[in-house]
């Protein structure tokens, strides 16, 4: 490694974020607490490691296009009230860009840029055609009706028309977005665009209901790909998944979805924590009850009162839970944490809390910079967002091939496809982790930079 390398290894061990003179020459605010800072200053770490091209550096460093609208909607009582919404375009040197649509209280400009700064790199680790984009609106959906939901859907539709589509951006769920949303998004934009026929519309989302042309197991996608990470992964830290002991902060679609696919493996999930509380069982949760429970209730307050089981049979149906505090719950011994929620949720006080050999990152970003740096002084493996949470866009992915070519796969040959790219995606990252004796979330930025360096050296810079 060289000299400049390993400076840069020891600027980040030592968590400056002010290093890089690209901070200055693209504008970008030295603040160590600002997410758009601490995404792109990974990024730079890893490009300076493997001398990546000054031009590739500062083209990532910020997003091509940055859409803010404002867009009222008519509620149930009568009135109007104004939203904000956002489009982030970062990067389409690989394909159109793609990314989810977040609807939640808290989205903001520079978490949007994050996200789609992290899509363009999640899509360059697996090596798709897309480029990465990220979008939202500022609201709480579980205080709208279901007709202001759509409306909010609709009018945030109307107000992008232009800037998305099937050949440049496809949109795709995230927090607080449903395939129902996708729908009403996709006829939406079917209806603005005026065409039908070969050239479909609805390939404008992914992550749609089946019944319009979305694909058999997106659902459990970012869930699967999680557990097919660590089925190729955990071997190298000598954890076998059978009786595996997990714990999930975060428990709607991927959290729920990871549960599930690991219990049917022989995992004990013992704790989960959302945004209501905590639950514990050291024999394991019946997680396929909490799932149902949850999907009945919209959190899992309560579930250790309900009765009955699950819908599935497994070793665990029955089994009770009991309420934990958050303390309780962020030091429960455990083989895997995986963090399903939001993003910087796992910050310094939580990661020396935390009892686990292996951090899994299903959710995007949970892991602040200074929670980093105290797993890695810890010895605890974290396998990066990068990678763990690459499920959904690459069955997203499924999903755009089978609309574009008006054809179906079944679920076996989704399932087949999505393990075999995230196994390949896995083992860049764990070559790329030997090869520049680094860890694993770097690691995983240099087989996304390595990919997308070679992008530009083909494409070359116009004009």
């Amino acid at each position: 490694m060289s000299s400049t390398a390993t400076d840069v290894k020891n600027a980040a061990a030592q968590g400056g974020t002010d290093w890089d003179p690209i901070f200055d020459e693209i504008g970008l605010p030295k603040d160590p607490t600002n997410i758009y800072t601490q995404t792109v200053a990974t990024m730079l770490r890893a490009a300076e490691i493997i001398n990546l091209k000054h031009r590739c550096r500062i083209i990532l460093a910020q997003p091509k296009n940055e859409i803010m609208v404002h867009f009222p909607v008519r509620m149930d009582d009568g009135h109007h009230r104004l939203f904000k919404g956002y489009r982030v375009q970062h990067n389409n040197a690989c394909g159109p860009y793609k990314g989810g649509l977040r609807f939640h209280k808290d989205v903001h400009l520079d978490d949007v840029k994050s996200l789609a700064f992290l899509m363009t790199m999640k899509c360059a680790l697996v090596q798709i055609p897309f480029g990465g984009g990220k979008g939202g609106v500022n609201c709480t959906p579980r205080d709208l009706s279901a007709s202001e939901l759509e409306r909010v859907s609709r009018r945030f539709t109307a107000a992008i028309a232009n800037d998305i589509g099937p050949d440049y951006d496809i949109p795709a769920p995230d927090v607080g977005t449903t395939p129902q949303v996708m729908a009403w998004i996709a006829d939406t934009y079917s209806a603005l665009s005026g065409r039908s026929g070969p050239d479909d519309p609805f390939a404008v989302v992914t992550g749609k209901p089946v019944a319009v042309g979305g694909s058999l197991g997106r659902e459990k996608a970012t869930g699967q790909g999680v557990v097919d990470v660590l089925r190729e992964m955990l071997p190298d830290f000598d954890i076998p998944i059978e009786d595996m002991r997990v714990s999930l902060i975060g428990f709607g679609n991927v959290g729920s979805w990871a549960a599930r696919i690991l219990a049917d493996l022989g995992a004990n999930v013992i704790a989960v924590m959302d945004h209501t509380g905590a639950l514990r069982n050291d024999e394991g949760l019946d997680v396929y009850a909490l799932a149902d429970y949850t999907a009945q209730n919209g959190s899992i307050a309560g579930f250790e009162k309900r009765t009955g089981t699950g819908s599935k049979t497994t070793k665990h149906s029955g089994n009770g839970a009991d309420v934990i505090t958050e303390d309780e719950f962020w030091s429960t011994p455990v083989d895997v944490f995986i963090p399903a929620a939001l993003e910087g949720m796992l910050n310094e006080e939580r990661a020396k809390q935390i009892h686990c050999r292996v951090v899994a990152e299903a959710a995007n970003a949970p892991t602040t910079p200074d929670a980093d740096k105290v797993l890695q002084q810890r010895g605890i493996e974290v396998i990066p967002d990068m990678l763990c949470n690459a499920g959904g866009v690459t069955v997203s992915y499924f999903e755009w091939v089978q609309n574009r070519s008006n054809v179906t796969w079944d679920v076996e040959q989704v399932d087949r496809e999505l393990n075999r790219i995230m196994c390949m995606a896995a083992r860049r990252t764990i070559l790329a982790r030997q090869k520049y004796d680094t860890d694993m979330r770097t690691a995983a930025n240099i087989a996304a930079l390595e990919h997308l360096g070679d992008v530009y050296q083909h494409r070359g810079i116009w004009p």
